[in-house]
């Protein structure tokens, strides 16, 4: 069998060439013509599989190593017996680092307690779901937003967004794009949302560039209707608003889910997938070369420092946002370049933490977190 590959997929080569021949080629290369005798294809966000990519293939299975999917056309896919799968979860915890580092860092600049704040989560699966667990861990109020989950579970531990909208001090947004229909979520931020926000919020997006109309939220931006946002995800990346880039108070290149952990999480996923769609034997892989962090032991002086201020240097041990937001800016025109050179960077659970004179508390908020402990 011949599968595609997408040659930034990380952690990949070598996994199935046991079983099949495998060519890599870059994202937005991969053609119909390409295809035209190949059983699957692994992509990720930058290959858009439609009518037009797909359309004389012989192409039976689709894999995505990402959580998001609106690059496959599903119905497309449904009616031409094309099997696809994505990588739901996989960066959770890699989205929540970067969250969490953007709101120690916005704390930390502006002055503020995050434990004063109420947290407004708009959208609460995979990711929202462990940036709830994070802000609840240090105390902040949380309000939570998922209609879809508010229909299932009903409403009782969710608010509308109107509520949500007003009543947040930082506003952060986990949800899919969604073009049409009851949960629509393009431009679910737009003029109009933005007069609603309680005035002087933050506004965070980490989800999809296109959740946010762009013009809006420079407006609100010069207004002075919001005080600041952390921008990693835009409309029509990779070429992005300059002028966005300069009025936001960080912004990085679609790397939020960029963990090392996440990548390898989400190579996993597609490769059981595609070995158990085509029964090969190779079942529960997981790559074995993943590098272990440059400095994953971290010693803290907890003397005359608040929890929050112990918390903020545990995490820019194990993430430094400040780098991924100068690199940007530094380099605008190197978006893509730089996510896909991206350097290692591994989540909460790869460290271990020595707190010295630390409280019981704090120990337990950062296990909670999912740093390790020295006994």
């Amino acid at each position: 069998m011949k599968i595609v590959a997408d040659d930034k997929i990380p952690f990949l080569k070598g996994a199935l060439e046991p079983h099949a021949e495998v060519v890599y080629i870059p994202g937005k290369q991969i053609s119909s013509e390409i295809l035209k005798d190949s059983d699957a294809l692994l992509i990720r966000t930058r290959t858009i599989c439609n009518e037009n990519l797909l359309d004389g293939t012989s192409i039976r299975f689709i894999g995505t190593a990402t959580i998001g999917f609106d690059h496959i056309d599903i119905q497309y896919c449904s009616r031409n017996k094309i099997t696809w799968t994505n990588a739901p979860g996989c960066n959770s915890l890699s989205v929540q680092q970067y969250i969490a580092a953007a709101l120690l860092r916005i704390s930390s600049e502006h002055h503020f307690n995050l434990k004063d704040k109420t947290l407004g989560i708009i959208g609460v699966g995979n990711v929202g779901s462990k940036v709830e667990k994070f802000a609840r861990n240090i105390g902040m109020n949380v309000l939570l937003n998922d209609p879809p989950r508010a229909r299932i579970e009903g409403k009782k531990n969710f608010h509308r967004l109107n509520t949500v909208l007003s009543g947040s001090d930082i506003l952060t947004v986990h949800v899919p794009l969604n073009v049409v229909g009851e949960d629509q979520t393009w431009h679910l931020f737009s003029e109009e949302s933005f007069k609603k926000i309680k005035r002087g919020a933050w506004f965070l997006n980490s989800s999809r560039g296109e959740v946010t109309d762009t013009y809006s939220l420079k407006k609100a931006l010069n207004s002075g209707m919001i005080s600041g946002a952390v921008i990693d995800v835009w409309e029509n990346e990779p070429y992005i608003d300059p002028e966005l880039l300069q009025q936001a108070f960080i912004a990085t290149p679609h790397i939020a889910g960029y963990s090392t952990d996440g990548k390898a999480n989400g190579t996993a996923m597609i490769v059981n997938s595609l070995t158990k769609y085509f029964n090969l034997p190779s079942e529960n892989w997981y790559p074995s070369n993943v590098p272990p962090p440059a400095s994953p032991y971290i010693s803290i002086d907890c003397n005359n420092k608040s929890d929050e201020e112990i918390i903020r240097e545990a995490v820019i041990h194990t993430y430094n946002i400040d780098k991924d937001n100068s690199m940007l800016r530094i380099s605008i025109q190197n978006f893509e370049k730089l996510r896909g050179d991206y350097p290692v960077r591994r989540e909460f659970t790869s460290y271990t933490i020595n707190l010295k004179d630390g409280t019981e508390k704090v120990r337990q908020t950062m296990k909670s977190i999912g740093f390790r402990m020295k006994v």
